[in-house]
């Protein structure tokens, strides 16, 4: 076998086409991955629509979101705590950081790396060539830290964990402990929102309220930990959603609020914050302005890119021990085969599903 199917993106806001792509050597420390799952997330739908960043071009493999099976090893490979890797091993893996520039080597901030190496918006027709998930295989160069999927996990939740999971472990280590007497109000009802949850009910939040749309969204937030929910579709005066966010927060607005919808989002949080809370600023896309005159005082805005390999290990980790509690699974709303990747990014930009997965 030297090619393997991929979905590939030829051009902006055109059908997605499914190429034969070839297979590439592998080199010292790489792995070849047959694929088992990919989910597809926001960023997907926007590198489909356009326009790339910089120095991106198609046409490129879709998909950042990847589990699969270790099909081949070239030499010896350990995942990251230290287990060697073999064939069959089902894992997923981190992206990589150049470790030695300044954000890697001074001040310890990987993820804002300029020359960190991620997957879903790299050429397809260039060597290593399958640096997407949705195809059959990938390529996962040697630097990749490896983390391995427990059999509690399945494929489609674990390949969220690769993007949206992981991305919301980052947040919460960046906020820090949630006091037991602080409400946590979350603005979106998708993957990230509603994992988001399960993360705030966990951590010991008193009261965990949600924001968001449509409403099949909000009956999975609802399994997920929020208290309470509010339907944007339905509350369409932001006044109205300032109103009842006070009302569960005696007239302070949420002590914490974390933002997973998209940067128009931003203002109207600001204003459901109490003094000196704190705002998490998770979700990208869209445009906002900030009136800074209104901002709380006191407060703290924190802003999250991406994930540490660590991140990865703690959202499967996360996974796999509150299986009992939250059902990861039900986020995942819908399964498609390869052929049909058009009709799953459709859905996914028209808010028809939670989290789609492509199956292998």
């Amino acid at each position: 076998m030297t090619t393997c199917r991929a979905a590939v993106i030829t051009a902006h806001e055109k059908p997605i086409e499914v190429w034969n792509i070839q297979i590439p050597d592998l080199d010292p420390g790489a792995l070849l991955v047959k694929m088992a799952a990919s989910t597809l997330c926001g960023t997907d739908v926007h590198r489909w629509h356009g326009p790339l960043p910089k120095n991106d071009t198609l046409p490129i493999i879709t998909g950042h979101e990847p589990c699969g099976i270790v099909e081949e090893v070239c030499g010896d490979k350990t995942d990251i705590l230290g287990t060697p890797i073999k064939r069959g091993d089902r894992i997923i893996w981190s992206y990589v950081a150049c470790g030695s520039c300044y954000y890697c080597s001074v001040a310890v901030q990987p993820c804002i790396c300029r020359g960190r190496a991620s997957w879903g918006h790299n050429r397809c027709d260039m060597h290593p060539y399958l640096l997407g998930s949705v195809s059959e295989y990938m390529y996962v160069p040697k630097e990749c830290l490896i983390i391995k999927v427990p059999e509690q996990v399945s494929s489609a939740s674990a390949a969220a964990s690769a993007c949206a999971y992981r991305t919301v472990m980052h947040g919460y280590d960046r906020l820090g402990a949630i006091k037991d007497h602080e409400t946590v109000l979350i603005q979106g009802s998708g993957p990230l929102g509603n994992f988001a949850s399960a993360v705030a009910k966990d951590h010991g939040a008193k009261k965990i309220l949600l924001i968001g749309a449509p409403a099949h969204r909000l009956e999975v937030s609802k399994t997920m930990g929020a208290d309470a929910v509010l339907n944007l579709e339905e509350t369409r005066d932001e006044r109205d959603r300032q109103e009842w966010v006070k009302d569960y927060t005696d007239g302070r607005g949420a002590d914490i609020v974390i933002q997973v919808a998209n940067n128009a989002a931003v203002p109207e949080g600001l204003s459901m914050l109490r003094d000196g809370g704190q705002f998490l600023d998770i979700g990208a896309g869209g445009k906002g302005q900030i009136p800074v005159e209104k901002m709380p005082q006191q407060m703290t805005y924190l802003t999250v890119r991406s994930g540490e390999p660590r991140h990865w290990l703690q959202a499967i980790d996360f996974l796999e021990t509150r299986a009992e509690r939250y059902p990861f699974d039900d986020m995942i709303t819908r399964s498609y085969r390869i052929e049909q990747v058009n009709e799953a990014m459709s859905a996914m930009a028209n808010f028809e599903v939670v989290k789609p997965v492509i199956n292998f």
